[in-house]
Protein backbone atom coordinates (compact mmCIF):
# COMPACT_ATOMS: atom_id res chain seq x y z
CA UNK A 1 0.00 0.00 0.00
CA UNK A 2 1.44 3.20 -0.76
CA UNK A 3 1.23 5.84 1.93
CA UNK A 4 1.04 9.49 0.34
CA UNK A 5 3.90 11.62 1.60
CA UNK A 6 3.13 14.53 3.52
CA UNK A 7 3.50 17.65 1.64
CA UNK A 8 6.07 20.17 2.80
CA UNK A 9 5.57 23.39 4.82
CA UNK A 10 4.61 26.42 3.27
CA UNK A 11 7.59 29.30 3.36
CA UNK A 12 6.86 32.26 5.28
CA UNK A 13 6.28 34.33 2.09
CA UNK A 14 4.26 31.74 0.26
CA UNK A 15 1.62 31.43 3.40
CA UNK A 16 1.32 35.50 3.26
CA UNK A 17 0.72 34.52 -0.46
CA UNK A 18 -1.35 32.38 -0.12
CA UNK A 19 -3.84 33.82 2.77
CA UNK A 20 -3.96 37.03 0.47
CA UNK A 21 -5.52 35.51 -2.65
CA UNK A 22 -7.45 33.27 0.09
CA UNK A 23 -9.05 36.64 1.67
CA UNK A 24 -9.37 37.62 -2.30
CA UNK A 25 -11.62 34.48 -2.91
CA UNK A 26 -13.31 34.98 0.60
CA UNK A 27 -14.71 38.47 -0.85
CA UNK A 28 -15.54 37.09 -3.95
CA UNK A 29 -17.32 34.45 -1.82
CA UNK A 30 -19.63 37.29 0.43
CA UNK A 31 -20.14 39.39 -2.36
CA UNK A 32 -21.90 36.42 -4.63
CA UNK A 33 -23.91 36.03 -1.24
CA UNK A 34 -21.76 33.17 0.27
CA UNK A 35 -21.26 30.42 -2.45
CA UNK A 36 -19.26 30.23 -5.47
CA UNK A 37 -19.03 27.16 -7.60
CA UNK A 38 -15.58 25.33 -7.99
CA UNK A 39 -14.87 26.29 -11.25
CA UNK A 40 -15.11 29.58 -10.08
CA UNK A 41 -13.05 29.14 -7.73
CA UNK A 42 -10.53 27.06 -9.65
CA UNK A 43 -10.52 30.05 -12.12
CA UNK A 44 -9.42 32.34 -8.89
CA UNK A 45 -6.54 29.54 -7.54
CA UNK A 46 -5.07 29.41 -10.65
CA UNK A 47 -5.64 33.12 -12.69
CA UNK A 48 -6.33 35.84 -10.37
CA UNK A 49 -4.27 38.80 -11.48
CA UNK A 50 -0.93 39.12 -9.28
CA UNK A 51 -2.16 36.28 -6.97
CA UNK A 52 -3.31 33.31 -8.70
CA UNK A 53 -0.96 30.20 -9.53
CA UNK A 54 0.02 31.10 -13.40
CA UNK A 55 -0.57 34.57 -12.42
CA UNK A 56 2.05 35.09 -9.63
CA UNK A 57 6.03 35.08 -9.71
CA UNK A 58 7.07 31.41 -8.30
CA UNK A 59 8.90 29.00 -10.25
CA UNK A 60 6.22 26.06 -11.46
CA UNK A 61 8.07 23.98 -13.90
CA UNK A 62 11.16 21.95 -13.54
CA UNK A 63 13.20 20.84 -10.34
CA UNK A 64 13.13 23.56 -8.22
CA UNK A 65 9.21 24.19 -8.99
CA UNK A 66 5.94 22.16 -8.69
CA UNK A 67 6.15 19.74 -11.62
CA UNK A 68 7.68 18.63 -14.71
CA UNK A 69 6.35 18.43 -18.24
CA UNK A 70 7.05 16.07 -20.64
CA UNK A 71 9.15 19.41 -22.45
CA UNK A 72 11.01 19.28 -18.78
CA UNK A 73 12.07 16.40 -19.24
CA UNK A 74 14.15 16.34 -22.60
CA UNK A 75 14.47 17.47 -25.65
CA UNK A 76 13.29 14.10 -27.49
CA UNK A 77 9.62 15.01 -26.72
CA UNK A 78 9.93 18.64 -28.56
CA UNK A 79 11.66 17.83 -31.53
CA UNK A 80 9.21 14.74 -32.16
CA UNK A 81 6.57 17.18 -32.06
CA UNK A 82 8.50 19.24 -34.15
CA UNK A 83 8.67 16.44 -37.17
CA UNK A 84 4.55 16.27 -36.89
CA UNK A 85 4.70 20.00 -36.99
CA UNK A 86 7.10 19.68 -40.29
CA UNK A 87 4.67 17.71 -41.96
CA UNK A 88 1.69 19.87 -41.06
CA UNK A 89 3.65 23.20 -42.21
CA UNK A 90 4.38 21.39 -45.32
CA UNK A 91 1.00 20.72 -45.91
CA UNK A 92 -0.27 23.74 -45.36
CA UNK A 93 1.82 26.94 -47.56
CA UNK A 94 2.68 29.70 -45.12
CA UNK A 95 1.71 27.94 -42.10
CA UNK A 96 2.81 29.53 -38.69
CA UNK A 97 3.11 27.75 -35.20
CA UNK A 98 0.59 28.12 -32.44
CA UNK A 99 1.16 27.20 -28.72
CA UNK A 100 -0.72 27.16 -25.90
CA UNK A 101 0.21 28.10 -22.15
CA UNK A 102 3.78 27.98 -23.11
CA UNK A 103 5.06 27.50 -19.59
CA UNK A 104 8.94 28.27 -19.21
CA UNK A 105 9.12 28.29 -23.06
CA UNK A 106 11.41 25.21 -22.79
CA UNK A 107 9.15 23.45 -25.15
CA UNK A 108 8.92 26.74 -27.56
CA UNK A 109 12.81 26.73 -27.69
CA UNK A 110 13.22 23.38 -28.69
CA UNK A 111 10.41 22.81 -31.41
CA UNK A 112 11.79 26.44 -33.09
CA UNK A 113 15.62 24.86 -32.69
CA UNK A 114 14.45 21.75 -34.45
CA UNK A 115 12.28 23.42 -37.06
CA UNK A 116 15.15 25.38 -38.09
CA UNK A 117 17.62 22.78 -38.52
CA UNK A 118 15.58 20.65 -40.46
CA UNK A 119 15.20 24.29 -42.59
CA UNK A 120 11.28 24.58 -41.77
CA UNK A 121 11.25 27.50 -38.92
CA UNK A 122 8.34 29.16 -39.72
CA UNK A 123 7.95 32.94 -40.77
CA UNK A 124 5.26 33.09 -37.22
CA UNK A 125 6.02 31.59 -33.73
CA UNK A 126 2.99 33.00 -31.99
CA UNK A 127 2.73 31.81 -28.24
CA UNK A 128 -0.75 32.66 -26.50
CA UNK A 129 0.35 33.29 -23.02
CA UNK A 130 -1.93 34.84 -20.22
CA UNK A 131 0.30 35.03 -17.58
CA UNK A 132 2.57 38.23 -17.92
CA UNK A 133 4.87 36.55 -15.86
CA UNK A 134 5.45 33.57 -17.48
CA UNK A 135 5.56 35.62 -20.77
CA UNK A 136 8.73 37.28 -19.09
CA UNK A 137 9.79 33.84 -18.52
CA UNK A 138 9.47 32.62 -22.06
CA UNK A 139 11.16 35.75 -23.55
CA UNK A 140 14.01 35.83 -21.69
CA UNK A 141 14.67 31.96 -22.36
CA UNK A 142 14.00 32.27 -25.90
CA UNK A 143 16.30 35.20 -25.95
CA UNK A 144 18.90 33.00 -25.01
CA UNK A 145 18.36 29.95 -26.42
CA UNK A 146 17.33 30.91 -30.00
CA UNK A 147 18.37 34.60 -30.57
CA UNK A 148 18.61 34.70 -34.09
CA UNK A 149 14.57 33.42 -34.31
CA UNK A 150 13.35 35.72 -31.58
CA UNK A 151 12.01 38.32 -34.18
CA UNK A 152 9.54 35.54 -35.44
CA UNK A 153 8.67 34.60 -32.06
CA UNK A 154 5.00 37.21 -31.37
CA UNK A 155 3.23 36.65 -28.22
CA UNK A 156 -0.54 36.84 -28.17
CA UNK A 157 -3.33 38.27 -25.76
CA UNK A 158 -5.92 36.44 -27.51
CA UNK A 159 -6.48 33.76 -30.39
CA UNK A 160 -5.64 35.33 -34.10
CA UNK A 161 -8.53 35.92 -35.94
CA UNK A 162 -7.24 33.87 -38.77
CA UNK A 163 -5.02 30.98 -38.56
CA UNK A 164 -2.77 28.31 -40.58
CA UNK A 165 -0.27 25.97 -39.62
CA UNK A 166 -0.71 24.07 -36.38
CA UNK A 167 -1.82 24.49 -32.85
CA UNK A 168 0.15 22.63 -29.93
CA UNK A 169 -0.58 22.80 -26.45
CA UNK A 170 0.87 20.50 -23.74
CA UNK A 171 -0.97 20.02 -20.25
CA UNK A 172 -3.31 23.37 -21.47
CA UNK A 173 -6.66 21.40 -20.77
CA UNK A 174 -6.09 19.68 -17.26
CA UNK A 175 -5.91 23.75 -16.22
CA UNK A 176 -8.70 24.64 -17.42
CA UNK A 177 -11.56 25.47 -14.67
CA UNK A 178 -14.50 22.53 -14.02
CA UNK A 179 -17.52 22.37 -12.47
CA UNK A 180 -17.35 19.49 -9.76
CA UNK A 181 -20.37 17.58 -9.18
CA UNK A 182 -21.96 14.77 -6.43
CA UNK A 183 -25.10 12.37 -6.75
CA UNK A 184 -27.10 12.53 -3.65
CA UNK A 185 -29.99 9.96 -4.69
CA UNK A 186 -31.58 10.91 -7.95
CA UNK A 187 -30.30 14.69 -7.78
CA UNK A 188 -27.57 16.13 -9.16
CA UNK A 189 -25.92 18.81 -6.89
CA UNK A 190 -23.23 21.35 -7.53
CA UNK A 191 -19.90 21.31 -5.55
CA UNK A 192 -19.16 25.06 -4.71
CA UNK A 193 -16.77 26.94 -2.19
CA UNK A 194 -18.07 28.99 1.19
CA UNK A 195 -16.43 31.49 3.61
CA UNK A 196 -16.61 30.17 7.10
CA UNK A 197 -15.28 31.68 9.88
CA UNK A 198 -11.99 32.92 7.73
CA UNK A 199 -11.83 29.66 6.04
CA UNK A 200 -12.67 28.12 2.83
CA UNK A 201 -15.28 25.20 2.87
CA UNK A 202 -16.68 22.94 0.64
CA UNK A 203 -20.51 22.99 -0.25
CA UNK A 204 -23.08 21.77 -2.22
CA UNK A 205 -26.46 22.93 -3.54
CA UNK A 206 -28.80 21.77 -6.40
CA UNK A 207 -26.77 21.74 -9.14
CA UNK A 208 -28.31 24.69 -11.62
CA UNK A 209 -30.04 23.82 -15.09
CA UNK A 210 -27.05 23.59 -17.16
CA UNK A 211 -24.80 21.33 -14.95
CA UNK A 212 -27.37 19.11 -14.29
CA UNK A 213 -28.20 18.66 -18.32
CA UNK A 214 -24.77 18.25 -19.04
CA UNK A 215 -24.78 15.25 -16.04
CA UNK A 216 -27.31 13.91 -17.63
CA UNK A 217 -26.17 13.33 -21.13
CA UNK A 218 -23.25 11.82 -19.94
CA UNK A 219 -25.30 9.03 -18.19
CA UNK A 220 -27.49 8.52 -21.35
CA UNK A 221 -24.16 8.32 -23.10
CA UNK A 222 -22.65 5.48 -20.45
CA UNK A 223 -26.15 3.70 -20.52
CA UNK A 224 -26.72 4.14 -16.92
CA UNK A 225 -26.91 6.49 -14.13
CA UNK A 226 -24.14 7.32 -11.62
CA UNK A 227 -24.80 6.02 -8.12
CA UNK A 228 -25.33 7.54 -5.28
CA UNK A 229 -22.29 9.89 -3.50
CA UNK A 230 -20.59 9.80 -7.28
CA UNK A 231 -18.35 12.51 -7.41
CA UNK A 232 -16.60 14.03 -10.50
CA UNK A 233 -15.87 17.17 -12.66
CA UNK A 234 -16.83 18.33 -16.15
CA UNK A 235 -15.60 21.17 -18.05
CA UNK A 236 -18.78 23.56 -19.76
CA UNK A 237 -16.31 25.83 -20.66
CA UNK A 238 -14.33 22.98 -23.46
CA UNK A 239 -17.02 23.42 -26.00
CA UNK A 240 -17.22 27.12 -26.50
CA UNK A 241 -12.96 27.27 -26.11
CA UNK A 242 -12.81 24.57 -28.72
CA UNK A 243 -15.25 26.43 -31.08
CA UNK A 244 -12.67 29.44 -30.56
CA UNK A 245 -10.21 27.89 -31.69
CA UNK A 246 -12.14 26.17 -34.28
CA UNK A 247 -13.12 30.01 -35.70
CA UNK A 248 -9.87 31.03 -35.66
CA UNK A 249 -8.16 27.87 -37.77
CA UNK A 250 -8.58 27.79 -41.70
CA UNK A 251 -6.89 25.10 -42.61
CA UNK A 252 -3.79 22.94 -39.82
CA UNK A 253 -3.63 20.61 -36.89
CA UNK A 254 -4.26 21.02 -33.23
CA UNK A 255 -2.58 18.67 -31.29
CA UNK A 256 -3.54 18.43 -27.42
CA UNK A 257 -0.98 16.67 -25.16
CA UNK A 258 -2.51 15.47 -21.17
CA UNK A 259 -3.19 13.38 -19.05
CA UNK A 260 -7.00 12.06 -19.36
CA UNK A 261 -9.19 9.34 -20.68
CA UNK A 262 -11.96 8.43 -22.96
CA UNK A 263 -15.21 9.48 -21.63
CA UNK A 264 -16.25 5.39 -20.76
CA UNK A 265 -12.88 5.29 -18.70
CA UNK A 266 -12.89 8.98 -17.05
CA UNK A 267 -16.37 8.23 -15.51
CA UNK A 268 -15.87 4.38 -14.75
CA UNK A 269 -17.83 3.09 -11.58
CA UNK A 270 -14.55 3.17 -9.55
CA UNK A 271 -13.78 6.45 -10.29
CA UNK A 272 -16.02 7.91 -8.11
CA UNK A 273 -14.16 10.25 -6.36
CA UNK A 274 -12.94 12.35 -9.49
CA UNK A 275 -10.02 12.88 -11.07
CA UNK A 276 -8.81 16.56 -9.29
CA UNK A 277 -5.10 16.23 -8.98
CA UNK A 278 -2.83 19.04 -7.24
CA UNK A 279 0.85 19.59 -7.67
CA UNK A 280 3.29 20.70 -5.05
CA UNK A 281 6.28 20.83 -4.98
CA UNK A 282 6.37 17.65 -6.49
CA UNK A 283 3.77 15.79 -4.26
CA UNK A 284 0.26 14.89 -5.33
CA UNK A 285 -2.91 15.33 -3.48
CA UNK A 286 -6.71 15.89 -4.19
CA UNK A 287 -7.49 18.65 -1.95
CA UNK A 288 -7.70 22.29 -3.39
CA UNK A 289 -8.48 24.09 -1.01
CA UNK A 290 -5.30 24.20 1.20
CA UNK A 291 -2.26 26.06 -0.57
CA UNK A 292 -4.39 28.24 -2.73
CA UNK A 293 -2.38 30.57 -4.99
CA UNK A 294 0.91 28.64 -4.84
CA UNK A 295 0.25 24.38 -5.79
CA UNK A 296 -1.81 23.75 -9.42
CA UNK A 297 -4.55 22.46 -9.11
CA UNK A 298 -6.14 20.41 -12.62
CA UNK A 299 -8.76 17.47 -13.44
CA UNK A 300 -8.35 14.81 -15.84
CA UNK A 301 -9.42 15.15 -19.44
CA UNK A 302 -12.63 13.76 -20.77
CA UNK A 303 -10.84 13.11 -24.79
CA UNK A 304 -14.70 12.56 -25.96
CA UNK A 305 -15.48 15.63 -24.90
CA UNK A 306 -13.00 17.36 -26.80
CA UNK A 307 -13.49 14.87 -29.71
CA UNK A 308 -17.35 16.27 -29.83
CA UNK A 309 -16.13 19.84 -29.06
CA UNK A 310 -14.48 19.99 -32.22
CA UNK A 311 -17.35 17.98 -34.47
CA UNK A 312 -19.18 20.78 -33.01
CA UNK A 313 -17.04 23.27 -34.22
CA UNK A 314 -16.73 22.35 -37.57
CA UNK A 315 -12.78 20.28 -37.52
CA UNK A 316 -11.87 16.14 -37.30
CA UNK A 317 -11.01 14.30 -34.95
CA UNK A 318 -7.07 13.44 -37.02
CA UNK A 319 -6.24 10.78 -33.96
CA UNK A 320 -6.06 10.02 -30.75
CA UNK A 321 -3.16 8.07 -29.34
CA UNK A 322 -0.86 7.57 -26.04
CA UNK A 323 1.91 9.31 -25.49
CA UNK A 324 4.32 6.16 -26.16
CA UNK A 325 2.82 5.53 -29.94
CA UNK A 326 2.66 9.39 -30.66
CA UNK A 327 6.22 9.79 -30.07
CA UNK A 328 7.23 6.35 -32.41
CA UNK A 329 5.35 7.68 -35.09
CA UNK A 330 7.00 11.11 -35.04
CA UNK A 331 10.47 9.75 -35.20
CA UNK A 332 11.70 9.60 -31.65
CA UNK A 333 14.44 6.27 -32.77
CA UNK A 334 15.65 8.97 -34.71
CA UNK A 335 16.97 10.54 -32.33
CA UNK A 336 18.37 7.67 -30.01
CA UNK A 337 20.58 6.70 -33.05
CA UNK A 338 24.31 6.60 -32.10
CA UNK A 339 26.25 9.80 -33.28
CA UNK A 340 30.43 9.51 -33.76
CA UNK A 341 30.65 12.62 -31.40
CA UNK A 342 28.39 11.55 -28.36
CA UNK A 343 29.57 9.72 -25.13
CA UNK A 344 28.19 6.52 -23.67
CA UNK A 345 27.13 8.99 -20.64
CA UNK A 346 24.98 11.39 -23.07
CA UNK A 347 23.53 8.36 -24.91
CA UNK A 348 22.63 6.37 -21.51
CA UNK A 349 20.77 9.87 -20.28
CA UNK A 350 18.77 10.32 -23.68
CA UNK A 351 17.70 6.51 -23.00
CA UNK A 352 16.56 7.38 -19.42
CA UNK A 353 14.66 10.13 -20.60
CA UNK A 354 13.31 8.42 -23.14
CA UNK A 355 12.11 5.89 -21.18
CA UNK A 356 10.51 8.10 -18.89
CA UNK A 357 8.55 9.56 -21.58
CA UNK A 358 7.22 6.39 -23.19
CA UNK A 359 6.82 3.42 -20.37
CA UNK A 360 3.21 2.77 -19.31
CA UNK A 361 4.53 3.07 -15.81
CA UNK A 362 5.71 6.78 -16.14
CA UNK A 363 4.12 9.08 -18.92
CA UNK A 364 4.03 6.70 -21.90
CA UNK A 365 0.54 5.74 -21.36
CA UNK A 366 -0.91 8.34 -18.55
CA UNK A 367 -0.61 10.84 -21.04
CA UNK A 368 -2.75 11.16 -24.70
CA UNK A 369 -2.50 13.15 -27.82
CA UNK A 370 -5.69 13.99 -29.80
CA UNK A 371 -5.11 15.69 -32.94
CA UNK A 372 -7.77 18.01 -34.71
CA UNK A 373 -7.42 19.13 -38.37
CA UNK A 374 -9.37 21.80 -40.56
CA UNK A 375 -9.24 22.17 -44.33
CA UNK A 376 -6.40 19.18 -43.94
CA UNK A 377 -6.74 16.16 -45.59
CA UNK A 378 -3.52 13.97 -44.41
CA UNK A 379 -2.92 11.61 -42.14
CA UNK A 380 -0.80 12.54 -39.68
CA UNK A 381 2.12 10.68 -38.73
CA UNK A 382 1.93 11.03 -35.15
CA UNK A 383 -1.36 8.23 -35.00
CA UNK A 384 0.17 6.42 -37.81
CA UNK A 385 1.07 3.78 -35.22
CA UNK A 386 -1.58 3.31 -33.48
CA UNK A 387 -4.71 5.22 -33.38
CA UNK A 388 -6.91 4.53 -30.47
CA UNK A 389 -9.96 7.29 -32.25
CA UNK A 390 -12.46 4.63 -31.99
CA UNK A 391 -12.34 4.14 -28.01
CA UNK A 392 -13.42 7.69 -28.26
Amino acid sequence: MNVPLPLPALSPDESAHSERLVQRIGAAIEAAGGWISFERFMEMALYEPGLGYYSAGATKLGSEGDFVTAPEISPLFSRCLANQCVQVLDAVAGGQVLELGAGSGVMAADVLSELDQQGKAPSRYLILEVSADLRERQRSLLQHRVPHLIERIEWLDSLPEEFRGVLIANEVLDALPVQRFRIRGLQVNQLGVTWQFGRLEWSEVHADAALESAVREIEFNLGEPFADGYTSEINLRLQPWIAGIGASMREGAALFIDYGLPRRQYYAPNRSQGTMLCHFRHRFHDDPLINVGVQDIGSWVDFTAVAESAVAAGMSVAGYTTQAHFLIGTGIEQFLAPKDDEDLAGRLQMARQAMLLTLPGEMGERFKVIGLSKGLELPLRGFGVRDLAASL
